[in-house]
């Protein structure tokens, strides 16, 4: 950690936003498809989302499975991932990820004192991010999963430029608010040529463990609605529930506590769209637009 942060203030390696990107091979050595997980706001359970589905194409669909947690300031993925210890360097001088569940991680979350707070402006994020992809050895991926950062700021912007996405899901919740931000999100990527991969709807209702009914607390439909306005994919609803929250403050995703349970089985559905989309997006032919 003292090595990134000697590198990260005098400026040791070239930053996400000192470069354009132009003619160079954005690709991470030995990395098949990087994908985002975003979303136009925070608090709509896209870092939630991002685990279960990175452990759900590791464990049901055998993929071999990256997982960067890109949010700088807010690392989550150290306690939903139950990630202990510091990343070790190889020969080369590259941080080795921390594995678990299948999935090799890489978080800011791992590199500092738990509930230490990093005051740092937009260049040294940038940097710390660059060194968190290529400065990692993720070894031979089939999919690297990066958890955005909440927003379309300035680190959004330079992850999406430098790192060649295949593509970016969404996640939003029904509400109106949440998707006005996600369309936000999706007209962001559209202006850089990432495509969209579909939306997911989050916390889409809480079914009554009493009387069995589902009670759509923040609005019926609204995901949908706007996918098929846009010209995405619907990759379908996931439902607030109680063993996604605990999963996630336990560090064991509901994926690996409660594999056949409703909601995992939708993860492993919305996983197997996501790797049917990459395939047919790796066919040479022209990509879909998005309707903005």
């Amino acid at each position: 950690m003292n090595q990134l942060l000697r590198q990260c203030s005098r400026g040791g390696f070239r930053g996400f936003a000192s470069q354009s990107g132009k003619g160079q091979n954005l690709k991470i050595e030995g990395v098949k498809d990087i994908i985002a997980v975003a979303s136009g706001k925070g608090g709509v359970g896209k870092s939630t989302t991002a685990v279960n589905l990175a452990v759900s194409l590791a464990n049901k669909w055998q993929l071999k499975v990256g997982l960067l947690d890109a949010d700088v300031y807010g690392p989550s993925i150290p306690t939903m991932m139950k990630l202990h210890g510091k990343p070790e360097f190889s020969a080369d001088k590259k941080m080795i990820p921390i594995e678990n569940y299948g999935v090799k991680c890489m978080s800011m979350g791992s590199l500092v004192a738990e509930g230490e707070a990093l005051v740092w402006r937009g260049p040294m994020v940038m940097k710390a991010l660059e060194q968190m992809t290529r400065g990692v050895d993720w070894g031979m991926l089939d999919v690297l999963v990066v958890d955005m950062p909440p927003g379309t700021g300035d680190a959004q912007i330079s992850i999406s430029q430098r790192l060649q996405l295949s593509g970016a899901l969404i996640v939003s919740t029904p509400q109106d608010v949440a998707l006005m931000d996600a369309r936000r999100g999706v007209k962001m990527f559209s202006q850089v040529n990432v495509p969209i991969l579909g939306i997911v709807e989050n916390m889409s209702y809480f079914k009554c463990p009493s009387c069995n009914e589902a009670h759509y607390i923040f609005g019926k439909g609204g995901a949908q609605k706007t996918a098929d306005v846009m010209g995405m994919r619907f990759l379908g609803e996931l439902p607030l529930e109680t063993g996604i929250r605990s999963g996630s403050d336990e560090g064991v995703p509901i994926v690996i506590s409660n594999p056949e349970s409703f909601v995992s089985l939708a993860y492993g559905d919305i996983a197997q769209k996501i790797v049917s989309t990459l395939e047919i997006l790796n066919q040479p032919y022209s990509r879909p637009e998005i309707n903005l």
